[in-house]
């Protein structure tokens, strides 16, 4: 029996490992034993950096609504506390929303939870 030659599956492998590294300097991106180093590295990062997304825009979210609560004479903590109180059900994204393209809105739900805390 003829012995297979495993070449064409190695071609396969390192041209889709420097397929991903297309763009990188060097031989980061033409030879394949740095190429697979800088695409595994690279892939670890991406899936990091799409969790640390979710926690930055949540403190971008928390300091808007603590900015506005402020201007309207609470702090965040009390802000919430209040709402919370008064059994309104509204996520940060949309209160750091209103905090910044609707300012009566956003006031008349501090109002809110100022008569909740008192």
């Amino acid at each position: 029996m003829a012995r297979i030659k495993g070449g064409l599956n190695a071609r396969k492998k390192h041209n889709r490992v420097l397929r991903l590294a297309k763009g990188y300097r060097g031989a980061r991106s033409k030879q394949y034993r740095v190429a697979k180093q800088s695409v595994m590295r690279a892939l670890t990062s991406s899936y990091v950096g799409r969790k640390e997304r979710k926690r930055q825009f949540r403190r971008l979210w928390i300091a808007r609504i603590n900015a506005a609560a402020r201007i309207n004479g609470l702090s965040y903590s009390r802000f919430m506390y209040g709402l919370k109180e008064a059994e309104i059900e509204i996520n940060r994204k949309m209160l750091a929303e209103m905090a910044v393209n609707d300012a009566a809105g956003f006031a008349a739900l501090a109002d809110l939870a100022k008569s909740k805390l008192a």
